[in-house]
């Protein structure tokens, strides 16, 4: 099952192997990123790396509970990261964003906030699902922080959760939107971009 979104920022649609170019030249050599993202696969080294793993997430995707999407800034049509559905559940009715990554220009900006909201939605009004997972490396204080900023619920730390490429074992903090929990989200995040977008007006960045 194929899916894009769109808001006036952002435009999430199926990765390919085409877009490795840029986001290896938006990406390439930023260990900061790539030590929490992607860590089945080694740490991309060269161009062939990131097409290799892109392959794998196309792999995973086509065994049907994986959508893994490249993140287009509409502004000037450039892959500036990645972003997914994962472990979809039609039982439980449940699934994960994860895989989430952004070049170094695009975070702590509203490209986030526009990602989360337009997967959210789709993932309970279009997909009916019950409840999202979204989760983190204990020591990510980052992502923590972003995740917390959207309005989504701690449920708790997972001890010795997986294996990093390291083989060292991460603790991971689960937060998690459930549907009962998504208008008052869905309200939290449109006030978010709101007021951002007030803020673009004046300042012309991508904050908001």
């Amino acid at each position: 099952m194929e899916i894009t979104l769109e808001s006036d920022l952002v435009l999430l649609r199926p990765i390919q192997e085409s877009d490795a170019e840029e986001l290896w030249a938006n990406t390439a050599g930023d260990d900061q990123l790539w030590n929490w993202v992607w860590t089945a696969e080694p740490i991309p080294r060269s161009l062939e790396d990131i097409r290799s793993v892109i392959k794998a997430m196309k792999v995973r995707d086509a065994q049907g509970i994986r959508n893994t999407f490249a993140v287009v800034l509409k502004s000037s049509g450039q892959v500036i990261g990645s972003t997914s559905y994962i472990d979809r559940d039609e039982v439980k009715k449940s699934l994960e964003i994860g895989s989430t990554f952004y070049a170094a220009f695009a975070r702590r900006t509203a490209v986030n906030t526009h990602c989360k909201y337009l997967l959210l939605t789709h993932a309970f009004e279009v997909l009916r699902y019950q409840r999202v997972l979204i989760k983190a490396d204990s020591t990510n204080t980052t992502s923590i922080a972003a995740i917390t900023r959207i309005g989504a619920k701690l449920e708790g730390l997972i001890k010795h959760e997986k294996q990093r490429r390291d083989g060292s074992w991460r603790d991971a903090v689960y937060f998690s939107v459930i549907e009962s929990d998504w208008l008052e989200t869905k309200a939290h995040l449109t006030k978010l971009l709101v007021t951002k977008a007030h803020d673009l007006k004046s300042s012309n960045n991508l904050n908001y």
